[in-house]
C-alpha cells in the first residue's frame, strides 16, 4: 500500500443527510472544535506541531530537568576525594611553663622553673602516584630556664624534617582513594547515561501522548458526526408519523439511539480531556507554565507509509546502542575496578620509610670554671639565628631508612572480599548476556508489532470502507420501504465503529514505530544489574583518613546505580 493521506477514517464524512442515497464530497480533516466540557475547562486554543511538543519537553519536562541534576552532583563528591590529594599545611605554637621541686644537687636550682615557647609549622600531601605519602616539619622551641648549671640559657633548638613512605606493595597500584575516585568518575558516566535514558523514553512518550490525543480528538469528531446522524434520523421519522408512513415507535427506537450516542460523546470528550492532561505534564514546566491552562490543537497528521523493516540490523543497532546495556557494561568495569583493589588488599603490606633531618642549636652559652661549677667565666652572646646557620650548614644531620611489613597468618578478611568479588562479576556478566537476550526479545517483539499493526489499518480500512457502502445502501432502500428504522440506525452505528477502528489501527501503527525506535535506543526499565560496594577496610599507608572518606563517597556513588 502506498502512501495515503492520513487519518482514512475521517477523509471520507459520513453522509450530511440519512435520506440520500448519495454522500455528499468528503470534508477535509480540520481542528475540532471545543467541546462544552472542554470550552469551559480550558483556555485558549493552541496549535501544537509533534516536533514542537518534542522541543517543549527538552526544555521544560521536569523529569528531565531533575535527571540533568544528576551528572553535575558527582563534580562535588570527586571533588571531595581529590581534596585527599592537596597538601595540607599545618601550624602550632605554644607556651608552657613548668615548676620542680628538686631531687638532687645536679639540678642547679632551688625551685627549676622551666618556662617553654613552641612554634611548629609542617606540610604533609598524599601522592596519587604509587600511593606515597610526604610530610616536611619545621619545629621550633625556646626554653628559659632557672637551672644554673645551664650551658645555653636561653637556648633555641630548631629542626627540619622531610620524610616519605612508600607502599611497595599493597597500595602501591591502587588503594581505597584511588578506586572510590575510579568508581565515582564511572558512576558519572552512569548518570550521563541514565539521563539519556529519561530523554529518550520521554521524547517517546511525548509523540505517543500526542497521537493518542489526536486519536481522542477525532473520536469526539466521530462521536458528534454520529449523534448528528442520529438526530437527523429522528426528524426524518418525525415527519413520516405526521404523515402517516411510519408508526410512532420507530420515533422512539431512534431517540434511544440518539441518547445511546450523547452517552457516547460524553465519554469520549471526558477521554479527550485526560489525553490532553497526559500531554500537558510531559511538554509544561509547572502549572503556571502558559499552556497548562490552554487547550491543545494537535495540527499534524500521521503519514501512512509502510517502511520495511531490518529485523537483524535493529537488533545489532540496540545492543551496540540501548542506554541500559551501557549501563550494564559500566557497572561491569566499576566492578572491576573495586575487584582489582580488593586483590591489592590480599597482597603484603610492605612500605619503605626514609627521613631526613636536620638540626640546629642557639642560644647565649655561658662557659664555667669546671664542671659542676656555677661561675661564669665567659659568656658568647647567641640567639636563634644560630640554629638555623646550623640548620643551613647542615651541621648535625640525621637520616633514616627502613623497611616495614606485615602480613596475616590464614585466611585474610581481604580474601574473602576477593572470593566474593568474583563471584559477583561472573554474576553480572551473566546479567548483562541476559539483558542483550532482552533486548533482542524487545526489538522483536516490536517489530512484529509494527507488522501486526500495518496489516490492523488495511484490515480497518476495508471495513470502514464497506460500512460506509452498506449505510449507503440502507438509506436508499429505506427511501422506497425496502429497509427498516432498525437496519438504518445499525448502519449506522456500525460505520462509527469502523470509524474508530480504523483510527486506532492507524495511531497504534504510529505509536508502535515510535516504540520500535525506542526499544533500540534504551528501555522503559532499568536492568538490574549487580554491583559490588564492599570493601575490605585498610587502605594503603598514607591515605591517612582519606581512605574512610573514600570508601563513604564509593559506597554512596555505587548505591545510586541499584
Amino acid at each position: 500500500m502506498k502512501g495515503i493521506p492520513v487519518l482514512v477514517a475521517l477523509s471520507l464524512a459520513v453522509p450530511a443527510a440519512a435520506q440520500t442515497p448519495a454522500p455528499p464530497a468528503p470534508a477535509p480533516v480540520s481542528p475540532m472544535p471545543p467541546t462544552s466540557v472542554s470550552a469551559q475547562a480550558q483556555g485558549t486554543a493552541v496549535d501544537l506541531k509533534i516536533e514542537e511538543a518534542v522541543a517543549r519537553a527538552l526544555e521544560r519536562n521536569l523529569d528531565i530537568a531533575v535527571e540533568r541534576l544528576n551528572p553535575t552532583t558527582f563534580d562535588f563528591s570527586i571533588a571531595a576525594l581529590e581534596a585527599v590529594y592537596k597538601p595540607a599545611l599545618s601550624s602550632t605554637f605554644g607556651q608552657r611553663s613548668n615548676v620542680q621541686l628538686p631531687t638532687s644537687q645536679l639540678v642547679g636550682a632551688s625551685i627549676l622553673d622551666t618556662d617553654t615557647t613552641t612554634f611548629d609549622a609542617g606540610l604533609n600531601q598524599n601522592l596519587k602516584w604509587g600511593g606515597s605519602s610526604l610530610s616536611v616539619g619545621f619545629r621550633n622551641s625556646k626554653i628559659d630556664s632557672s637551672n644554673v648549671f645551664a650551658t645555653r640559657n636561653p637556648s633555641y633548638q630548631s629542626n627540619l624534617t622531610a620524610a616519605i613512605v612508600q607502599p611497595l606493595l599493597r597500595g602501591f597500584k591502587t588503594d581505597t582513594t584511588r578506586t572510590a575516585l575510579r568508581v565515582t568518575a564511572i558512576n558519572q558516566e552512569i548518570s550521563a547515561i541514565q539521563l539519556d535514558t529519561t530523554i529518550n523514553n520521554t521524547l517517546a512518550n511525548v509523540r505517543n501522548a500526542y497521537w493518542d490525543l489526536l486519536f481522542a480528538q477525532q473520536a469526539v469528531r466521530v462521536a458528534q458526526s454520529s449523534l448528528e446522524l442520529a438526530e437527523k434520523l429522528i426528524t426524518d421519522n418525525r415527519a413520516r408519523v405526521e404523515i402517516g408512513t411510519m408508526a410512532p415507535i420507530d420515533v422512539v427506537q431512534s431517540e434511544a439511539e440518539a441518547a445511546t450516542r450523547r452517552q457516547t460523546l460524553a465519554t469520549a470528550e471526558a477521554t479527550l480531556l485526560t489525553a490532553e492532561l497526559a500531554l500537558k505534564r510531559l511538554i509544561v514546566s509547572g502549572t503556571n507554565d502558559p499552556l497548562w491552562s490552554a487547550r491543545i490543537n494537535p495540527v499534524d497528521r500521521p503519514s501512512f507509509s509502510p517502511e520495511p523493516i531490518d529485523l537483524q540490523g535493529a537488533i545489532t543497532k540496540a545492543i551496540a546502542d540501548r542506554t541500559d546495556i551501557a549501563q550494564a557494561k559500566k557497572t561491569l568495569e566499576s566492578n572491576d575496578v573495586t575487584l582489582r583493589n580488593l586483590v591489592n588488599q590480599t597482597l603484603p603490606a610492605l612500605d619503605l620509610a626514609a627521613s631526613y633531618g636536620l638540626s640546629g642549636l642557639g642560644g647565649t652559652q655561658f662557659e664555667r670554671q669546671g664542671l659542676g661549677s656555677s661561675q661564669i667565666t665567659n659568656t658568647i652572646p647567641g640567639g636563634y639565628f644560630d640554629a638555623l646557620r646550623n640548620i643551613s650548614g647542615f651541621d648535625a644531620p640525621t637520616w633514616n631508612l627502613q623497611l616495614n611489613l606485615s602480613y596475616p597468618l590464614g585466611t585474610s578478611a581481604a580474601e574473602a572480599g576477593v572470593a566474593r568479588a568474583k563471584l559477583q562479576i561472573q554474576q553480572t556478566q551473566a546479567q548483562l548476556r541476559a539483558l542483550e537476550l532482552q533486548v533482542a526479545t524487545e526489538v522483536t517483539t516490536t517489530a512484529l508489532n509494527v507488522q501486526s499493526n500495518l496489516k490492523r489499518v488495511d484490515a480497518g480500512t476495508a471495513a470502514r470502507e464497506l460500512a460506509q457502502k452498506r449505510l449507503e445502501a440502507e438509506n436508499s432502500k429505506f427511501e422506497v420501504g425496502m429497509s427498516t428504522n432498525f437496519l438504518v440506525v445499525q448502519a449506522q452505528r456500525d460505520l462509527a465503529d469502523a470509524q474508530i477502528t480504523e483510527l486506532r489501527a492507524l495511531l497504534d501503527y504510529q505509536k508502535s514505530r515510535v516504540d520500535f525506535e525506542r526499544v533500540q535506543r534504551t528501555a522503559l526499565a532499568r536492568a538490574g544489574i549487580s554491583v559490588i560496594t564492599g570493601a575490605t577496610a585498610g587502605g594503603a599507608g598514607g591515605t591517612g583518613s582519606g581512605a574512610a572518606t573514600a570508601a563513604s563517597a564509593a559506597s554512596n556513588a555505587g548505591g545510586r546505580q541499584q
